[in-house]
């Protein structure tokens, strides 16, 4: 059986309707804050593809209002479900702009699930869009992305991933972080038992916990902007803490 549900995300940006627009509405300025690598095409009837792990989640364009709105959908499954995301963009005056988010659909048998990781999931990746607005905007990542499932329940994973980064699980927003490489960075995002984000002066870091519902998946979305590729690194660091 299939649910129907909506989710209502807005922020405050630190620049312009276009540098927001280049962010949400291409492929590069996407992979800069979001997941895995985005294909955005430049109309309406476009693609709109998320690409994780060598697996690719399709959608189209429904609607391409540039420098104001942009809308997706992914196509319809046999049981009716279906994920469509609308983000809609205001100028403010001093340099900001108001990004307004709305995800609706169809949700299958486990909904409540579904849309609890969603509700969730999203501020973190808006906070990540805005530090990367502020820090790094206009320059495109070298993009890690890993998913570690059974990895453990959040006592146990955030006490790895805190002493990693040379803290505690009581870490808060500020707090000043080392990466297992050494690199500095300092933490824009606590939500522990959820997520942590950190950024260093060559990238942002994201750590998620999807839940013991989820199946205690561990999520490292990271972005490095100095080109250096990560994805190694990180995974060998999942393989020794995480087996």
């Amino acid at each position: 059986m299939t649910h129907p549900f909506e989710l209502r995300q807005e922020i405050e940006l630190i620049a312009t309707p276009e540098q927001v627009w280049q962010a949400i509405a291409t492929g590069p300025g996407m992979d800069s804050w979001f997941m895995g690598r985005s294909e955005l095409g430049a109309a309406e009837g476009g693609p709109a593809n998320l690409t994780m792990l060598g697996h690719t989640d399709e959608a189209t364009i429904t609607a391409y209002e540039p420098g104001e709105r942009i809308a997706t959908r992914t196509p319809e499954s046999e049981d009716g479900r279906f994920l469509a995301i609308e983000y809609l963009i205001e100028g403010r005056g001093g340099g900001t702009t108001v990004l307004r988010l709305v995800q609706h659909g169809m949700l299958g048998d486990d909904w409540e699930t579904e849309f609890e990781a969603m509700k969730a999931g999203w501020p973190i990746y808006l906070e990540t869009l805005k530090q990367y607005l502020l820090h790094f905007a206009g320059r495109t990542p070298s993009v890690t992305t890993a998913f570690r499932p059974g990895a453990g329940g959040p006592d146990t994973i955030w006490k790895i991933v805190t002493g990693s980064l040379g803290v505690t699980p009581e870490v808060t927003e500020g707090d000043a972080v080392r990466l297992p490489d050494g690199s500095a960075g300092v933490v824009y995002y606590a939500n522990l038992p959820v997520s942590l984000g950190v950024r260093t002066g060559e990238g942002l870091y994201r750590f998620i916990h999807s839940g013991a519902d989820r199946g205690d998946v561990l999520i490292l979305g990271h972005q490095n902007f100095a080109g250096r590729d990560e994805q190694t690194a990180w995974d060998a660091w999942i393989a020794e803490h995480f087996g």
